[in-house]
Formats: C-alpha cells, sequence, structure tokens
C-alpha cells in the first residue's frame, strides 16, 4: 500500500466521481480507476458501491476513510515539520471566514501573522454553507482552520475551541412595530416577516432552536447569505432579522435591540487536528490575540 494509493482513494471518496477526482488531482481516469482497483484488491474489500448511477462508499470504506485521512494528515504534517526546520516558516494556509468575527479582529490578527512570518500565504474562504461547510472542509482536507459558529465537530479529525462570544440581537427599520421596545422576545417574532440565514450556518441553528424552545415561527420571508443584503432588506422594510451585536453596529441607521432572554452567538476556531507549522503559528497568532 503506497501513499499515492491513499491520496486517490480519499479524493475519489470526496468526489464520489472518477472523472471529476481524475480532474482534480491531474491524472488519467483508468489510472485513477486501476490505483483504487488494486487497493481494494489489497484490502480484500470493496471500498466503493459502483452499482448505482453514483458511487457511493460502502461500510468497509467508510471506515477506511477515516484511517486514511489520518495516514495522509500525518504524514503531511512531518514533512511540514521538517521543512520548518530548515527555514524560516513557509507554505500556504487556508483560512475559512464568517460574516462576523465578534470580538476577534482579524485584520489585526493577519497583519501580526504577516509580520512573524512574512512567506505565509494565508488563503481566506468563505462558504455559502457557513459553518458547516468550513467543518466539513476541513475534515476533507480541504481547509486548514476556519472561524465557525457551530461547536459540534463532524469528525474526530477536526479540533473545535471556543474563541469569543457576544448577545444577538433584533435588527429592524425605525417605524417598525417593535422598534420602540428596550428588549424583545423571540415569541414577539411569531408571524413576523423575518430574514433567515442558510441552514448550514451557526446563526441560523442557534434562532431555529430558539424558535422552537418557545413554540413560535417566523414568516420566513427571505433567506440570504449576506448580512449586508439583510441590512440592505431591512432597510427597505421587506423584513426583520437577527444578528451577532457586532454585525448589527455595522448599520447604525437600524435599530438593534436586545433580546430577552438574551441569545448568544459563539465565535469558535476549528482546525485540523494534524497541523503543519504554518497552521500552528497562525493558530497560536490567534489564541495571543483573544487571549491579549
Amino acid at each position: 500500500m503506497e501513499m499515492r494509493q491513499l491520496e486517490y482513494f480519499v479524493t475519489v471518496a470526496s468526489e464520489l466521481n472518477f472523472s471529476r477526482a481524475a480532474q482534480r488531482i491531474h491524472v488519467v481516469q483508468s489510472a485513477l480507476s486501476a490505483s483504487v482497483a488494486k487497493l481494494e484488491k489489497e484490502l480484500g474489500v470493496e471500498l466503493f458501491d459502483r452499482s448505482k448511477r453514483q458511487i457511493v462508499l460502502t461500510a468497509p470504506g467508510e471506515v477506511f476513510l477515516q484511517h486514511a485521512r489520518e495516514v495522509i494528515h500525518t504524514a503531511q504534517r512531518a514533512q511540514a515539520s521538517m521543512a520548518d526546520y530548515r527555514d524560516q516558516l513557509t507554505g500556504t494556509v487556508t483560512l475559512g471566514t464568517l460574516m462576523s468575527w465578534g470580538g476577534l479582529n482579524l485584520a489585526t490578527v493577519l497583519e501580526e501573522f504577516r509580520r512573524l512570518h512574512p512567506l505565509v500565504t494565508v488563503q481566506l474562504r468563505q462558504s455559502l454553507t457557513g459553518s458547516a461547510g468550513h467543518l466539513e472542509a476541513i475534515a476533507d482536507g480541504k481547509m486548514d482552520l476556519a472561524l465557525v459558529s457551530l461547536s459540534a465537530s463532524p469528525s474526530r479529525l477536526v479540533a473545535v475551541r471556543e474563541l469569543t462570544h457576544e448577545p444577538m440581537v433584533f435588527v429592524c427599520k425605525p417605524g417598525h412595530e417593535l422598534a420602540g421596545r428596550r428588549h424583545v422576545k423571540l415569541g414577539d417574532l411569531d408571524g413576523q416577516d423575518f430574514i433567515q440565514f442558510p441552514r448550514g450556518w451557526g446563526i441560523r441553528q442557534r434562532l431555529d432552536a430558539g424558535f422552537a424552545a418557545v413554540g413560535v415561527q417566523p414568516t420566513s420571508a427571505y433567506e440570504v447569505a449576506d448580512y449586508a443584503i439583510a441590512a440592505e432588506l431591512v432597510r427597505h422594510r421587506l423584513a426583520a432579522t437577527v444578528l451577532p451585536v457586532s454585525a448589527a453596529e455595522r448599520y447604525p441607521d437600524l435599530r438593534g435591540i436586545p433580546l430577552s432572554p438574551p441569545v448568544t452567538w459563539t465565535l469558535y476556531l476549528a482546525s485540523a487536528a494534524s497541523r503543519t507549522g504554518a497552521v500552528t503559528a497562525l493558530v497560536d497568532t490567534i489564541s495571543r490575540y483573544i487571549e491579549g
């Protein structure tokens, strides 16, 4: 069994399509298929069910995928750690970000990281599926770390730690029927035209749980994947929404009213359990900022 076989297998498992997997790693499809078939013969099990229109992992394939990822991540970390000894930190770190960073000033963090490690490139990525998409990307080895607002890790290959938290506020246009309140209860939003966010977003899951707990359901007039678009819809009196307070403060022409009881938005840092030196250095820089 060779490392390349494991890498090929993980790529096919990620794409669930031999053609796309071959394009992604720049090999001919026949070579990729032969490599996976050889791996299955060596293991004595079928890793993929090819009987359907789209291939799927078999039960043994699901188990082997976790082990294969661990081996690959460990090998990458070992290789990167030796490079760190040879010279100053180099490489690329892929960092997933959100619409709001709460008490974390990411620009300041990146400025400090750039000063300490000028040869490391940081690629910032956003996901329409929000925190859930970032966590999945880390588990699949497509992303190194991410700022997320979900604490549940999809895999033991992903470590999640809390960074900071803040209250959320009801955001509406002055003149809205609730705009004069000092506090707004989630129950007050029953039947209100409301702007929601995609289901993979942490704020959406937090609000859905809150609404379910008090037995109400706002009217989801719009679903958007951008705080600025949500604010613009509020500005035109199309609906109201709920945002983390740091995000709501960007729109001073809108009313941001505290929720009662408070509903908290939490920012977490998710990272691959196995890290390169560059990734570890960025994690350390973020930690120093949070710890003051």
